[in-house]
């Protein structure tokens, strides 16, 4: 799935698309792609002399993935009638600082869905290490 795709079904928009490739999605997971630059706009103040991505933007970047999950099994003809809200973390730990010149691998498990709650797990790697994870819980909506 190209960027294209991708603004097609998430309402995020540049500065705050985190996701700008979806390497593979098979039903109940998907495995996308971040390539965190130097120009990103949260580098300016995080930190000017040492530049590291906010802990809390990986995190959205999983989000961002993980709603792509209930979004693909929606009708194309309707999707833009949906949206994916987030309701709760759990669980997250940061285990390595992202940085300029990264590609930050987001790689998110559906664990279980009742209804319109999905619950996934989310790990977003550089170079095959951890740098976090965390498990979340979304709500899709049509539109009001």
């Amino acid at each position: 799935m190209n960027i294209k795709d991708i603004l097609s079904k998430l309402p995020h928009r540049y500065p705050f698309l985190l996701v700008d490739r979806v390497l593979k999605a098979d039903g109940d997971n998907i495995k996308a792609l971040k390539n965190v630059t130097f120009n990103e706009h949260f580098f300016q103040g995080h930190f000017p002399d040492n530049p590291v991505m906010p802990g809390v933007l990986i995190v959205e970047a999983l989000a961002q993935a993980g709603g792509l999950i209930p979004l693909n099994r929606i009708d194309e003809n309707n999707m833009s009638d949906y949206l994916v809200y987030f309701m709760a973390i759990e669980n997250v730990k940061f285990r390595k600082p992202v940085v300029p010149g990264d590609n930050l691998i987001l790689d998110v498990e559906l664990l279980k869905r009742k209804r319109n709650i999905w619950r996934m797990k989310g790990i977003a790697s550089v170079e095959g290490e951890t740098a976090c994870e965390a498990e979340f819980m979304a709500m899709i909506r049509e539109k009001e």
